[in-house]
């Protein structure tokens, strides 16, 4: 197996402990521990340490937003089919709530502040303007449609924390099916 597939077959566990622990929670050790490489085998696929693994898990996360959510905001069908079809995904990505969302927990640490803000940055904003330009598309006002956007981020975003804090991933899953109505009031 090649070097570059064989950093692959790691990504899917940093990206679950970062999701878990924050980019200070996570230390070589836990690392080193959850995938079974020692820490020279670790620098040897990622010889940036530990900043080039978050960015290889935030990668992964950018990757499912350009793959799997963009293309849906894309594509041709009716509005409501396409927020469906987001929800889905959403909720598959996230476990129906139970998986933390990477973005978040790296934006509110202060450690990884500078690190990757402009990349996360990035993807909510692409985010957004994919959401809203299918409301636009369906008759809705830029504005309008830039907030609604905005709005749906801040309810998947919301909902997820809300859901970690309680310990209870029914409210997650409640907002999920409710978006796609609600996105599409009065269009």
């Amino acid at each position: 197996m090649g070097r570059i597939a064989a950093k692959q077959t790691y990504i899917p566990t940093l990206l679950r402990l970062f999701r878990q622990f924050g980019y200070e929670g996570v230390t070589l050790a836990k690392i080193s521990q959850a995938t079974g490489l020692g820490k020279a085998s670790l620098y040897h696929h990622f010889p940036g340490g530990k900043a080039e693994m978050a960015a290889a898990a935030l990668a992964e996360v950018d990757l499912w937003l350009e793959t799997s959510i963009l293309p849906i905001l894309s594509s041709k069908v009716k509005p409501i089919e396409a927020f469906e079809l987001m929800c889905q995904e959403v909720s598959l990505f996230f476990n129906k709530g139970e998986n933390d969302c990477l973005w978040a927990v790296l934006l509110l640490e202060q450690s990884s502040k500078n690190l990757f803000d402009s990349q996360i940055n990035r993807a909510f904003s692409r985010w957004i303007e994919a959401i809203a330009n299918v409301l636009i598309t369906a008759g809705a006002n830029e504005i309008a449609a830039i907030q609604r956007g905005e709005d749906a981020v801040i309810t998947i975003q919301g909902a997820l924390i809300l859901c970690h804090g309680l310990k209870d991933f029914t409210p997650f899953q409640r907002v999920i099916k409710r978006l796609p109505q609600q996105l599409c009031q009065d269009i």
